[in-house]
C-alpha cells in the first residue's frame, strides 16, 4: 500500500511540475498550447526537434526552465519505475489485494480528473502565475527575436588590443554607425562599465566592447588593425553599408506603393468608402 501511495504522489508531483513549467514558459511570451507541449516533451525526454523547439533553446530563460524540467523528469521517471517494481514484488509476495487495486485505480482516476479539469486548470494557473511573478524572475522579452539575431545579426563581445584599428580613438572618430555597427557598452579594464557610451568615449586597450551588428562586419572589425589598411577597410565597410541602406529604402518604397495600390483597389470595390 505504501508503494502505491508513493507512486500516486510521484505522479501528482509530476503533473504539478509540468503545469508550473508550462506556465513559466507562457510568461516568456509563447502560446499556452506550445508551452504545454514543450514542457511535457522536456519532462518525458521525448526531445522533438521542431521549429518550436528551436525558439525554446535559443531563448536563455526558456532554456533554463527546460534544463531544470529535464532533470526533474529523469528523477521522477526513475522514481516511478522503482515504485512500480516494488509494488509488483509486494503483490507477488503477498498476493493481489482488492483494496490496493482500488486505491491504485482510484488515485489514477483522480489524477486524470486533476489534469483534464478546466475548472482546476483555470484556478491553478492563476495561483502559479501569481507565484511566479511574485517570487520568480522571468524575462518575458525574447531578445533573440527582437534583435533579429537569427537573421545575420549578432551581439558580441570584443577585446580591444593595442594594435587594433579601434584603439586610442573616440567613437566619434571611428564612426562605427556608418558601418552598421552599434556600441552598446564598454567594459573598462579597470572594472567599471559604460552603458550606451557617448561619442567622446575613448576606446583603450583592454576594453571589452559590446557590439551589435551584422555577423561578418563584427568579425572583420575584430581583425582590423591600425594603419592605412584599417582606414581602407573602414571606407569599404561604409560603402557597403550605404548600398545596403539604399536597397532597404528601395524595398520599403516598393512595399509602400503596393500598399497604396491595394488601398485604392479596395476603395474602388467598396462604393461606401469616400
Amino acid at each position: 500500500m505504501i508503494a502505491i501511495v508513493s507512486l500516486l504522489i510521484t505522479l501528482f508531483l509530476s503533473l504539478l511540475v509540468t503545469r508550473i513549467a508550462a506556465m513559466a514558459l507562457r510568461l516568456t511570451g509563447i502560446s499556452s498550447e506550445m508551452a504545454r507541449f514543450q514542457a511535457r516533451s522536456a519532462f518525458t525526454g521525448c526531445g522533438f526537434t521542431t521549429n518550436e523547439s528551436e525558439s525554446i533553446v535559443n531563448h536563455p530563460v526558456r532554456r533554463r526552465i527546460l534544463m531544470m524540467l529535464m532533470l526533474l523528469g529523469n528523477l521522477g521517471i526513475a522514481t516511478v519505475v522503482a515504485t512500480v517494481m516494488i509494488s509488483l514484488i509486494q503483490v507477488k509476495d503477498t498476493g493481489l489485494q482488492y483494496g490496493t487495486v482500488a486505491v491504485l485505480f482510484g488515485g489514477i482516476a483522480l489524477l486524470w480528473f486533476f489534469s483534464t479539469s478546466r475548472f482546476i486548470e483555470r484556478h491553478l494557473n492563476r495561483v502559479i502565475s501569481w507565484s511566479l511573478r511574485r517570487f520568480g524572475r522571468l524575462e518575458v522579452r525574447d531578445y533573440v527575436a527582437i534583435l533579429q539575431l537569427r537573421e545575420g545579426y549578432v551581439v558580441s563581445e570584443m577585446v580591444v588590443q593595442a594594435r587594433d584599428w579601434l584603439a586610442e580613438r573616440t567613437l566619434r572618430e571611428l564612426r562605427l554607425t556608418k558601418e552598421g555597427v552599434l556600441v552598446l557598452g564598454v567594459q573598462r579594464k579597470e572594472g567599471h562599465y559604460l552603458g550606451a557610451p557617448e561619442a567622446d568615449t575613448v576606446l583603450k586597450p583592454g576594453d571589452v566592447l559590446i557590439l551589435y551588428g551584422p555577423v561578418h562586419r563584427v568579425r572583420e572589425l575584430d581583425e582590423r588593425r591600425a594603419g592605412q589598411r584599417g582606414d581602407a577597410a573602414h571606407a569599404e565597410a561604409i560603402d557597403e553599408h550605404v548600398e545596403k541602406v539604399e536597397e532597404q529604402a528601395a524595398l520599403d518604397e516598393e512595399v509602400s506603393v503596393d500598399e497604396q495600390l491595394s488601398n485604392e483597389s479596395d476603395s474602388r470595390r467598396d462604393p461606401q468608402t469616400l
